[in-house]
């Protein structure tokens, strides 16, 4: 057998930077059977890494070849975008494996710069499994969500035929001893961009023939301690239908006790979840998840967790998953604790035996007591034989007051959860504040982990849980992070709990979760200010929901919107008093109005508001006769509209269309006018050639035309009576008898219409006129004038018509 080492100064064994114009190079040379990786790591980037005309920026590179490669990329920190995963696969026979696992860096420091994973992938010879021994400092398993002190971060996976199960994340240091794992799988290093690997080395081995998908030792230490491990994909499920295996070797003169927490079980099909106990000399024993677990005795033992065909037909349907808290003690010896609270001025330590029938003893200065109290401050040793983790209750509490203002804290006080001694039997459950401002002041409370929301049936909490509740006990609110509440203030003593659901052990906060101020008196009993966060609607409860707000109390919200937003107001959960005095009231004010916008009280309905501005939520109980008042109260913030441009804008639009509806009335009106106003021309057409007067023409239809027509004129139809009477006056003799003209009698043509074909010779015809004005009359002499249809000739002084008169020439053209 020989080690195989994946340093990066053998994969990297020429690694240059260059820069010219934003471009990186990188020469780089994978060893023998390692590949290398490269891949983006930011969602979104454009930053390309290219080997030759081949570039990447959504996906990865791989190179394998054991040849010098340059790698560009195109931004000039590939650092911060890309990551290198360094790849070696060791493979083991029926007898041996071809290498152990080497974890080492180079002193370049240029492959410093990248974040970097070393992955060795395993795979055992049928059936044997493989094993990896980290038997020179341990592992220890730590939360999906959690990192690791010296941010070298361990991952653990087996390669099932229904994918890949992550058996766990771990750390350095730890009583995990070793692995193994059926078939195939992987064990990975996860490296920071800038920190050196440090060096290590994990045998491989073959393993043993298991049936479970994986098997961990742990070897508890000789002394007491407490180690926490997660069942395989946690919090996700385990594998359905598959087994998993924990191997326990516990210490000469030690117990070991299990229990089970944050237990999610699936629906089965088939079998059942279960959990089996195997120890050498006695027979197995099978309990299920929620039972309670047996005490460990030294030497080697086994846990088998079995999991059940799943219903995973059903969406959300949950599976299996849970945490292992495995505790060890010294059987029959006391285990000495020393207590040191000097860095807790506040908070003292309170401990309770809970069963009187364990064979628990819990000694404080070599004095057996049920109850134990470690005053803040102090130095206190404490003794504990055969004492279990459920025997115990371990909270912390502390007091926060003065009688005067002027002798109250100057300053906020922080509220944290204390770290305690890990030799203590049980973790810390609870620790609670008692708030004591002067006779009129007012507690005041800000989160510094976010805003707060209130937990309620359609808004629970799923961890911490911060209860503030009244001397007389009544709860004023339960609350929890990620809400919109961000300061509390109420009117009167107060006490504050902090806890986690289900009985969980609290965790030490590294920042106050909250800061607590006394303060002046305020005009309401309890007040909160409340920020709105976009797209998640809010509940906010009156003050001791479920139960009813008391007689005459008041609360107040101040609601703050985002810029351009407004916010939904729905009484979603409202119960109402018969009031004995008073009424209740719910009233809703912006902070810049004088008015109220919605005000109701127990006898009138309640109704949905909007508000587009920072506004008070008032809300306020009478003295009941029977029943309670209680409101859920649900704020949806969404964009605001703006009621002036759409004011404006809708002026504007009535006005545009009054404007409309006047042109076009105006615009009827004359039209009709000028239609009455329209006269007639008439048109002497004497020789068969159509003309139109004025540009525009005469209209092309002639319907309805009741105009004399004739063929030919007459002398005696239309100069009899002149001829008459110049023939009295003895004016005319036979020879001035007008006779018809034929034939063409004029060089030139006047225009001609183009509707010519619709007209006849020697016609006198009525045209309607255009818009325009009325073509001019053709020049004629001023002897002859049309009237009616009538040729007229004036007729001369008799004085006149015996001087002038001539010989009659014939008409040429009709005149």
């Amino acid at each position: 057998m020989y080690s195989s080492r994946i340093p990066v100064v053998v994969l990297f064994l020429y690694c240059v930077f260059l820069v010219v114009s934003g471009v990186q190079r990188l020469t780089l040379t994978p060893d023998q059977g390692t590949a290398l990786n490269i891949s983006n790591q930011v969602k979104g980037s454009q930053c390309k890494v290219c080997l030759g005309a081949r570039c990447r920026f959504d996906t990865s590179l791989l190179l394998k070849e054991n040849t010098p490669s340059v790698v560009e990329f195109d931004c000039p920190r590939p650092e911060d975008v890309f990551k290198v995963e360094i790849i070696r696969n060791i493979e083991c026979t029926a007898r041996s494996c071809i290498s152990d696992i080497m974890q080492t860096d180079s002193d370049s420091s240029t492959q410093l710069e990248f974040h970097r994973t070393f992955t060795w992938n395993l795979k055992a010879s049928a059936p044997k499994a493989i094993q990896v021994d980290f038997t020179k400092g341990g592992l220890r398993q730590i939360s999906p969500s959690a990192n690791c002190p010296d941010r070298h971060t361990y991952t653990l996976k087996a390669f099932q035929v229904s994918g890949i199960v992550v058996i766990g994340k771990y750390c350095r240091g730890g009583p995990i001893s070793a692995t193994q794992i059926l078939n195939e799988g992987s064990f990975s290093l996860d490296v920071p961009s800038r920190l050196k690997v440090q060096r290590d080395q994990f045998g491989v081995s073959v393993g043993e023939e298991i049936k479970s998908l994986a098997k961990i030792t742990v070897s508890l230490p000789h002394r007491s301690s407490s180690i926490e491990l997660l069942s395989p994909n946690f919090p996700e499920s385990f594998p359905d239908d598959d087994v998993m295996e924990w191997h326990f070797h516990i210490e000469a003169k030690y117990k070991a006790t299990i229990e089970f927490l944050n237990i999610t079980q699936p629906r089965c099909l088939k079998k059942e979840t279960a959990a089996e106990y195997h120890s050498k000399g006695r027979q197995a024993l099978v309990l299920g998840l929620t039972d309670t677990q047996p005490v460990i005795n030294q030497g080697d033992n086994s846990l088998t967790l079995r999991n059940c065909e799943m219903d995973r037909r059903r969406a959300g349907s949950p599976g299996l998953s849970l945490k292992l808290n495995v505790s060890s003690f010294k059987a029959s010896s006391p285990v000495l604790c020393y207590v040191d609270l000097r860095k807790l001025k506040v908070l003292s330590l309170h401990l309770e035996r809970l069963r009187s029938a364990s064979e628990c003893e819990m000694k404080m200065n070599s004095t057996t007591m049920e109850n134990i109290t470690v005053s803040s401050g102090s130095v206190t040793q404490l003794s504990f034989q055969d004492c279990l983790r459920q025997d115990v209750l371990v909270t912390a509490s502390g007091v926060i007051g003065c009688t005067q203002f002027q002798d109250c804290p100057k300053f906020p006080v922080p509220l944290s959860v204390p770290s305690l001694p890990k030799c203590l039997p049980a973790p810390l459950s609870a620790v609670t504040w008692a708030l004591r401002p002067p006779l009129h002041g007012t507690v005041e409370l800000k989160s510094l982990i976010g805003p707060l929301q209130q937990h309620l049936p359609e808004q629970p909490c799923n961890d911490s849980l911060i209860t503030l509740i009244e001397d007389d006990k009544t709860t004023v609110a339960r609350l929890c992070p990620q809400g919109a509440i961000q300061k509390v203030q109420i009117h009167t003593n107060i006490s504050v709990t902090v806890t986690r659901r289900k009985g969980q052990a609290l965790t030490p906060t590294v920042k106050p979760m909250l800061m607590a101020s006394l303060k002046e008196e305020i005009a309401e009993r309890y007040i909160f200010t409340v920020f709105p966060q976009k797209n998640t609607p809010i509940l906010l409860a009156t003050p001791g929901w479920p139960a009813g707000m008391e007689s005459y109390a008041t609360v107040s919200w101040i609601v703050s919107l985002p810029p351009k937003t407004e916010v939904h107001l729905m009484f979603v959960n409202l119960s109402q008093p018969k009031c004995a005095n008073r009424h209740t009231n719910i009233r809703v004010q912006r902070m810049d109005s004088l008015e109220e916008d919605y005000s109701r009280r127990e006898d009138e309905e309640a109704e949905e508001v909007s508000v587009s501005e920072n506004f008070y939520l008032n809300m306020s109980n009478c003295m009941p006769e029977r029943g309670d008042f209680k409101v859920i109260t649900k704020l949806t913030l969404r964009k605001s509209t703006n009621m002036l441009l759409v004011t404006i804008a809708s002026v504007v639009a009535a006005l545009v269309l009054l404007f409309i509806i006047v042109l076009v009335v105006v615009c009827f009106v004359i039209k009709k006018k000028k239609k009455k106003l329209e006269h007639q021309v008439s048109i002497y057409n004497p020789n068969g050639t159509n003309f139109q007067p004025g540009r525009n023409g005469f209209p092309k239809s002639r319907e309805d035309n009741e105009s004399h027509v004739y063929a030919s004129i007459e002398d005696t139809l239309v100069y009899t009576h002149l001829l008459r009477k110049g023939a009295e006056m003895g004016v005319y003799t036979e020879s001035d008898t007008y006779r018809p003209v034929t034939g063409q009698t004029e060089t030139h043509k006047l225009p001609v219409s183009k509707d010519g074909g619709n007209m006849e010779v020697g016609v006198y015809q009525e045209y309607p006129l255009s818009q325009q004005q009325a073509p001019p009359l053709p020049k004629r002499p001023p002897s002859h004038t049309f009237v009616d249809n009538v040729i007229y000739q004036s007729q001369p002084s008799l004085e006149e018509h015996s001087n002038e008169i001539g010989p009659r020439l014939e008409p040429e053209g009709g005149n």
